[in-house]
């Protein structure tokens, strides 16, 4: 099988596999865990633990990014060490953008909440209903693996999500990309972007780097207003 076809065939896999039997609480939260550690050793300060079919050495963009912050020391740090056994969780049930940031940043900066959530809403929902060549596909597991797969490197967990389909979904590949671009985006080059998904239109690739941003800026904005709302309360 290609590519696309193999990918395909895992998504229709997991449908029926959810007909059939949902996983348990349990088992959902270990398969968090999973991920959540192997996030952590996709990339560390810009060395690939896992094999895959391009070098970081190469095409590596030269320009100076530094001139454009104020403090160039400045970056993504994973949010725990490699090999500790308790990673720090933050559970989305516990405090969801949709009953407690939107309203907070609301009242913080007056309709901001409005025009972020339409932003996210519309990019998380964009989809032609297409997969390459093929039409009339259902692509929401495939949006939603590659949404949560970026709040789980940041350690942001959802209860109802069974983490197992980001693992059957996204090849480890893809996921070297997803963290590049999502934490590294400096070091994103043209062949990174050409290994995943050949025989994708770019519109569709594009529409990935556009779902992981907008799932970092959410991410970001959920940990930065959990802790404004324990400061005023």
């Amino acid at each position: 099988l290609s590519e696309l076809e193999a990918l395909m065939e895992r998504m229709k896999r997991l449908q029926e596999d959810k007909e059939d039997e949902e996983a348990s609480q349990e088992e959902m939260a270990t398969r968090f865990e999973k991920e959540k550690k192997e996030s952590l050793l996709v990339i560390s300060g810009g060395i690939c633990a896992f094999p895959v079919p391009f070098s970081f050495d190469d095409d590596i963009v030269s320009t100076d990014v530094s001139r454009y912050i104020e403090d160039p020391g400045f970056g993504y740090k994973d949010f725990a060490r490699r090999g500790e056994d308790h990673l720090p969780t933050f559970r989305a049930q516990d405090y969801t953008w949709e009953n407690h940031g939107f309203s907070l940043v609301n009242r913080l900066y007056s309709d901001i909440g409005h025009l972020l959530d339409e932003k996210f809403r519309m990019v998380y929902n964009l989809t032609y209903n297409t997969m390459a060549t093929h039409e009339d596909v259902d692509t929401t597991t495939l949006r939603r693996a590659l949404f949560n797969y970026v709040h789980c490197m940041y350690g942001i967990r959802y209860d109802d999500y069974d983490y197992g389909e980001v693992n059957q979904l996204l090849e480890r590949s893809l996921k070297v990309y997803i963290k590049t671009v999502t934490c590294y985006p400096e070091r994103t080059t043209k062949r990174m972007y050409d290994s995943y998904w050949r025989q994708f239109k770019h519109s569709e690739k594009v529409h990935v780097n556009l779902l992981l941003m907008e799932a970092r800026m959410q991410a970001e904005l959920l940990y930065a207003l959990r802790a404004i709302t324990r400061h005023l309360t």
